[in-house]
């Protein structure tokens, strides 16, 4: 709401400051208070096309048209100093008054008289008149030092990259093997965040082109106040099953940061040996759009049932289709010596696939391709599932969900926008964060009622569509198994191809040529 009131007041401002300028420019001042007629007359004053003022429609696009027009505005008054041009970017009502307080006068529109001036100097040189030509150059109102060329070259390339990053593309590292063998730790993505529908910002003020953390310094790289509320402009394809994800990491709201990872206030809760981790560790709070980026497969859509049975996914009951590369862990142990790793990184098998060695016996993160490599170099080799050690999970609640574990989990509902569901006891884990968090209720547990804003409730409307992510890594991925729904508000964007790829993220390692600019969307 705070927002939406600087806005309007901010407009108004504009249409106030803007209305003697009109005037003194020999327009209708009154039209400033029109809506849509006081941009048109605006454009026309500097000397442009008043159709131009459609483009102030078109989101993302119509920042720059703004900014534009309120620069030519000053200049039309004769303020050309670079002083003058970032202030009208800063805020336009400012100098647009001061325009007016000290009687400047109009000059005339700017674009015409650069263009008319443009051509003078044109023809001087064409002519090889060196008198006219020099009064022209020493008389030059448009012309600009090497410094402020410079200057307003640089600022207009970090603008323009921090709205191509912010609204359309940006550019990801796989840091992690949790989605190996689709994606490797090294490769870089290219993620487009239009194709699940452009989310406009949270965070207002922030450092342009870092995403939360400032490089060589300890802090964050934004002021979380003042804020926008969560909008999403329309998609041009919906999130499929089996789909890559890019989202804000939905735990990741309040985080202790170590250089060598992240913890969440959550890991320390569940685990309380993770104190001794994160103590004397800065906590961070931090906006959707600034908690840290994931990248998983979605399994299971809003409105979805999920199960795991025997490594297995199960959708509403049917058996899910698995990805090609789909990695658990096995026990290879090759009686004839120690296992050649050197094929190894060929293969797609990462040092963080190793996850023990004993003698001639390993522990690997493998798939079916890759267990067919090891068999055809070491033949005398026997691999068999490694049974993982128990571990609490999503919702941590042993009472209402007993025996579950990584390859045998749920069933579980995926929560689906305007659809109710019972409450009670039995299922309150499964939800609660989805209700007092993510959809910003007040929620209260009171001898064994539920209380939802103050009253008491039994069912609760879900406000918006979740999402299962996982891992094709499925024994070594943090994913919705551990922390659960990603809401839709956390969606960033889909992957589209790797541009870049790197040996265990290290260039010293080498470059993976034959996965440059190969599909990111592997299934």
């Amino acid at each position: 709401m705070i927002i939406l009131i600087f806005l309007v007041v901010a407009y108004l401002l504009f249409c106030l400051t803007l209305k003697p300028l009109l005037t003194k420019a020999g327009f209708d001042g009154t039209k400033a208070w029109i809506p849509g007629l006081n941009f048109a007359e605006a454009f026309k004053m500097v000397g442009d096309n008043p159709s131009r003022a459609w483009w102030l429609l078109f989101p993302i696009y119509n920042i720059f048209v703004y900014v534009g027009l309120c620069v030519d505005v000053v200049r039309s008054f004769g303020r050309y100093k670079f002083s003058d041009s970032a202030l009208a970017v800063i805020y336009a009502p400012i100098i647009f008054y001061t325009i007016n307080k000290n009687n400047y006068k109009y000059v005339g529109p700017t674009l015409k008289l650069e263009k008319e001036y443009a051509q003078k100097l044109h023809e001087a040189r064409e002519k090889g008149d060196k008198l006219v030509l020099a009064r022209l150059e020493n008389n030059n109102p448009y012309k600009k030092g090497l410094a402020r060329e410079w200057t307003e070259a640089a600022v207009f390339a970090i603008f323009a990259a921090a709205f191509i990053r912010m609204f359309l593309i940006e550019a990801y590292q796989i840091p992690t093997s949790s989605m190996e063998g689709s994606l490797l730790v090294g490769d870089y993505l290219f993620v487009s965040k239009a194709n699940y529908g452009i989310r406009t910002p949270e965070t207002v003020l922030m450092v342009p082109l870092v995403h939360n953390r400032l490089p060589f310094f300890d802090g964050e790289s934004y002021i979380s106040k003042p804020n926008l509320p969560y909008f999403r402009l329309p998609a041009m394809t919906p999130i499929k099953r089996n789909d890559p994800v890019v989202f804000n990491y939905p735990e990741g709201d309040s985080v202790y940061f170590d250089p060598k990872r992240t913890w969440t206030l959550y890991d320390v809760r569940r685990d309380p040996s993770k104190a001794q981790l994160t103590q004397n560790k800065p906590l961070a709070v931090r906006p959707i759009d600034k908690e840290d980026h994931y990248i998983k497969r979605c399994i299971a859509l809003a409105g979805d049932t999920l199960q795991i049975r025997d490594r297995q996914v199960f959708i509403n009951g049917s058996a899910a289709i698995n990805p090609k590369y789909l990695q658990y862990a096995y026990v290879v142990n090759n009686p004839g010596g120690p296992l050649n790793t050197t094929n190894f990184d060929d293969w797609g098998i990462s040092q963080e696939d190793v996850l023990d060695i004993k003698g001639n016996e390993m522990v690997l993160i493998l798939n079916k391709e890759q267990q067919d490599k090891i068999k055809a170099t070491a033949p005398t080799a026997t691999i068999t599932p490694f049974p993982m050690s128990p571990r609490p999970l999503f919702p941590y609640d042993e009472a209402h969900y007993k025996g579950w574990s990584i390859d045998n989990y749920g069933p579980i509902w995926v929560p689906k926008k305007g659809v109710s569901i019972h409450l009670g006891p039995e299922n309150i884990a499964m939800y609660r964060r989805v209700i007092g968090v993510y959809e910003g209720n007040k929620l209260e547990e009171h001898d064994g009622k539920i209380f939802i804003n103050g009253k008491a409730s039994d069912s609760y409307t879900f406000k918006w569509d979740y999402f299962w992510m996982m891992g094709d890594n499925r024994h070594n991925s943090e994913d919705s198994r551990f922390w659960g729904f990603v809401p839709e508000t956390h969606i960033v964007g889909k992957p589209l191809f790797i541009w870049f790829s790197t040996k265990d993220a290290m260039m010293s390692h080498g470059i993976r040529w034959n996965r440059l600019f190969t599909s990111a969307n592997k299934f």
